[in-house]
């Protein structure tokens, strides 16, 4: 887009809103003329295509506030038009012409500065405002150059979006391809193995489009991990709690863990193991390309709630046969240190 359509196009108009509009309502009005006009939802349909395109130039103008300082700037220097020229009232019409004429010298009362910019040699509407903010040389006029003063035009990125989604743990470990609904429009978004809760993706291309040909912006998609009643990914592990009874803690045992993908393994606990003893199952985690991370299951005693009397007894026989061993030996002085 050339700065001679910042000139001839009326960007408010065209977004259906006030100008003083602030970003909120800019926004607003963007968004529900994009989905009304977004060429998915009106295949093979040109003019809302235009429409699409129109709207997305206006929306790239107004939502940048440098860039919409510039816009009402020159329009109000302009007077909104394309085109000027001097018109038949003479020196009673005071207008951008004398305004003109006024910076270059004119100094008469019927002293007048016509411009065009039309063909021909005189100098064009474009030369004029390229010399008047030091455009000066060839190089720095004000039409398909690209700029014009401080009014860059050169093809901006599209907008970076922002959306989240909600996975089980098994979509986060092995990784998923969803269908997301963003800025009004339905795209297929790919999530990689391996991702954790509040993690943040972002997806180059999948923003929104430039509206003067540059590249598209990025979408940003922050991951939410719903909770598994038994597994959970803690740096980059796959972790879980392992419940095993008194017997199988103290004499050792070998018990079936069941994976994430529904398998089961064989574990050996080793004798005399305790609460928060942690066995790995090496490679049995969260896949990593052609590897996976590690299992790592926190052994959890489980005791009895009720016990019969021989259970009582059998117990209390252990007790008295292990009464030399104090599983609190030198915690309370532990406690006391600094």
């Amino acid at each position: 887009m050339t700065n001679q359509d910042w000139l001839s196009k009326d960007f408010y108009k065209v977004l259906g809103i006030s100008k003083d509009a602030d970003q909120a309502a800019i926004k607003k009005a963007y968004r529900k003329l994009a989905r009304k006009y977004h060429p998915d939802q009106n295949p093979g349909d040109k003019t809302a295509e235009e429409r699409f395109k129109e709207v997305g130039e206006a929306y790239a103008v107004l939502s940048d506030k440098k860039q919409r300082s510039q816009y009402d700037a020159l329009r109000r220097m302009a007077g909104g038009g394309a085109r000027f020229s001097a018109g038949p009232q003479g020196a009673s019409a005071g207008g951008f012409e004398d305004m003109f004429a006024s910076m270059f010298g004119g100094g008469g009362a019927n002293s007048r500065v016509r411009f065009s910019n039309s063909g021909g040699g005189g100098a064009g509407f474009e030369d004029i405002l390229s010399g008047l903010f030091g455009g000066g040389a060839a190089g720095g006029g004000f039409g398909n150059s690209g700029s014009f003063g401080g009014f860059s035009q050169a093809p901006q990125k599209g907008q970076d979006l922002a959306t989240e989604t909600s996975l089980d743990l098994r979509q986060a470990v092995h990784g998923t391809t969803l269908k997301m609904k963003v800025d009004g429009r339905i795209m297929t978004v790919r999530i990689p193995a391996g991702v954790h809760d509040g993690q943040k993706l972002r997806l180059r291309g999948k923003g929104r489009p430039s509206a003067n040909g540059g590249a598209p912006g990025n979408l940003v998609v922050t991951i939410h991990v719903k909770p598994h009643p038994v597994f959970a990914i803690e740096g980059g592990n796959l972790v879980a709690d392992l419940p095993v009874t008194v017997e199988e803690a103290a004499l050792g045992a070998k018990v079936q863990v069941p994976l994430l993908d529904g398998k089961l393994v064989t574990v050996k606990v080793p004798a005399g193991s305790s609460s928060g003893a942690v066995l790995r199952l090496r490679g049995r985690g969260v896949p990593k390309g052609k590897k996976a991370s590690d299992l790592l299951l926190k052994l959890k005693v489980e005791v009895p709630k009720k016990l019969s009397r021989k259970a009582k007894s059998a117990l209390e026989e252990f007790a008295a046969q292990t009464a030399d061993f104090d599983p609190r030996s030198g915690w309370q002085a532990q406690a006391a240190q600094d």
